[in-house]
């Protein structure tokens, strides 16, 4: 009897999961989970480096979740307790997962410029639940969820002025390409395959740093390269221009040029990775909040290519 009841829970779960996401999976090059037997290389002791900064760092100070790695201190204003160490044990550096002044990477958001009231909306929406994933089990997410628990107001309020006052600037290269490298996972974002060869784009994404070494060592300067389809940015300018009867163009929330208005986001210049997953997230009810009732009849019968197109285009426009 017993077993009978496992067996029913389980099956409860999956016609749950099913009826979010009908026959649709999560694309895995947009939510990059570590496989099993991935390890992270041990730290050597080689002193680090990056271009135009006098700074030497380590491996494992890179890695530290209480350390923001500032490699161009003059490039941002002084970083708050909060976004440059944290505090422990569960208040993690802001500066370690999105960088010393916000730009972050594909597996997580660029807070450049975004308003502090919209940043503290986000992290109430990750403390309440209304801000969920459809992969929670990524560390990015989980991170985040125990940050946001543990922060005080004042610690968030800190950061959130802070990455406010940094002006946004261009860190992605949009290409639109029929083949790309072929690529694995590490540490929650997609790098090129050691073992070489190239395969079609298919209906994806393919966001990489453009020097890997620079973004491993969490310098706020690298950039990417984001592999989308052929003719998915005039797609998406097709898309993000048309209004329906249920939902408004894009910039009539977001802006002209899609680069913000007042406390509703700049999109512009933007990872198109973490753009798809916000878009993906919003369609299959698992991202809540005060946007969601306009967001989500805006996003629900959009496809995967169609998503994959309006995030091509907005991650092209200058932020």
């Amino acid at each position: 009897m017993k077993r009978l009841s496992s067996l029913l829970s389980i099956a409860a779960l999956f016609l749950a999961g099913a009826s979010a996401f009908g026959q649709e999976k999560p694309p895995a090059w947009a939510y990059p989970v570590n496989p099993p037997d991935f390890k992270v290389p041990p730290d050597d002791g080689t002193p680090r480096k990056v271009p135009d900064s006098n700074a030497t760092l380590t491996l494992t100070q890179v890695r530290d979740l209480f350390f923001s790695p500032d490699w161009h201190p003059a490039d941002h204003p002084a970083q708050p307790e909060s976004v440059a160490r944290g505090r422990k044990p569960d208040l993690y550096a802001c500066g370690f997962c999105h960088r010393a002044d916000g730009p972050g990477g594909p597996e997580n958001a660029n807070l450049m410029g975004l308003s502090a009231n919209y940043i503290k909306q986000q992290l109430t929406d990750f403390k309440s639940g209304a801000r969920k994933s459809s992969v929670m089990n990524r560390a990015p997410m989980t991170l985040k969820v125990k940050l946001a628990a543990a922060a005080s107001d004042e610690e968030v309020s800190a950061a959130a002025a802070y990455f406010a006052s940094v002006k946004p600037r261009s860190v992605i290269r949009v290409k639109e390409t029929e083949t790309v490298p072929k690529t694995v996972v590490a540490a929650w974002y997609l790098v090129v395959d050691s073992g070489g060869g190239t395969e079609p784009i298919g209906e994806r994404i393919i966001e990489l740093g453009d020097d890997p070494e620079r973004f491993i060592s969490r310098d706020a300067r690298v950039t990417f390269t984001a592999n989308v389809p052929p003719g998915s940015i005039e797609k998406g300018r097709q898309l993000a221009s048309a209004a329906s009867s249920t939902a408004p163009s894009c910039d009539a929330c977001h802006g002209a040029g899609l680069k913000g208005n007042g406390d509703i986001p700049g999109l512009a210049g933007r990872s198109p990775t973490y753009l798809f997953r916000q878009l993906y997230d919003y369609k299959h009810g698992v991202r809540a909040g005060p946007m969601a009732a306009t967001m989500t009849p805006s996003v629900e019968k959009l496809s995967v290519a169609d998503m994959i197109a309006l995030v091509a285009y907005a991650a092209s426009l200058a932020p």
